[in-house]
């Protein structure tokens, strides 16, 4: 299964990225990173996900010095993000994303070991209170209309 993924990626992949690797679009590709790939894909320095470790294969943790994607083409991690890889939990985000920011993912990722600050600061994993939920409660709104006895 490696080798055709490889075939076909090889074969369609981008050669030349879209966007230039400059800390705009690699501070807008952590953006779009947060939101859509840390999940199973983690945070820098810090464990994998109860979600990704749930997962198989274990989705790999792009942030982690040890499987980082910096030396593979940009290209490649362009055509992962927008096609997805079969038989993993990894979506194509051709349909969610658009071109640009797959290519600012794809060139976050690609000089992930070499952030500016700027972009370093946008991966920060929110942290936690326990007993608390991360999302405010939602509440009914409030109705001017009398309520009906009870019967």
């Amino acid at each position: 299964a490696h080798m055709a993924l490889k075939a076909r990626m090889v074969k369609e992949m981008p050669k030349d990225p879209a966007v230039p690797a400059d800390e705009p679009n690699m501070t807008n590709g952590a953006h779009v990173y947060v939101e859509n790939c840390a999940f199973c894909h983690g945070y820098p320095d810090q464990p994998a996900s109860n979600a990704a470790k749930g997962m198989f294969p274990l989705p790999p943790q792009l942030l982690s010095h040890d499987e980082m994607v910096t030396d593979d083409p940009v290209g490649a991690t362009y055509w992962k993000v927008s096609n997805g890889i079969r038989l993993t939990g990894m979506p194509g985000f051709n349909d969610m994303l658009t071109p640009t920011q797959m290519w600012q993912v794809a060139q976050l990722l690609a000089h992930a070991d070499k952030l500016p600050d700027q972009t370093k600061a946008v991966l920060v994993k929110p942290v936690a209170v326990p007993g608390s939920s991360p999302v405010a409660p939602i509440t009914a709104p409030a109705t001017s209309q009398p309520t009906k006895p009870k019967k």
